[in-house]
């Protein structure tokens, strides 16, 4: 399993024309899958985005998580994060997970944020969304639970 943390003043997911999520401060997540993961991936990887130290505290130094700030998370699936573009120049997404398992580890994912109590929002499982963010930093990470 594979997540995109970007930290965001503000951002939000549509669907069409429909706002399928919106938060203030806190965290847009790219959620990727493959064939092998499990909810076991997914409780890790919520653990880790929950409790990441990357938000300053009055030092200014990023020593505060998205727990110690209250903020929320705008969760997004993104099969595309496991594209291969080592060969030619058409990704080939073989080691994406099919759509019935990701869904599955995905929704996982953002339930274990939930009982960490972290507020979650979400684009559309398989759907085409636009994604609006302002970053804070910019703070870009990957973080994968293999």
């Amino acid at each position: 399993m594979r997540v995109v943390v970007q930290r965001s003043k503000e951002a939000r997911v549509t669907v069409g024309d429909r706002v399928t999520g919106s938060i203030s401060s806190g965290f847009v997540v790219l959620v990727g899958v493959t064939h092998e993961d499990t909810e076991k991936d997914a409780a890790y990887l919520a653990d880790k985005v929950a409790n990441l130290r990357v938000f300053e505290d009055e030092q200014g130094k990023m020593n505060l998580s998205l727990v110690d700030v209250g903020g929320q998370v705008l969760s997004v699936s993104q099969f595309t994060l496991y594209g291969d573009c080592r060969k030619g120049r058409r990704p080939n997404f073989m080691d994406a997970a099919r759509p019935d398992h990701a869904n599955v580890i995905y929704e996982a994912f953002n339930s274990k944020l939930r009982e960490i109590g972290v507020t979650v929002e979400t684009g559309e499982f398989g759907a085409m969304m636009d994604v609006q963010l302002t970053n804070d930093g910019p703070v870009t990470l990957i973080i994968e639970s293999k």
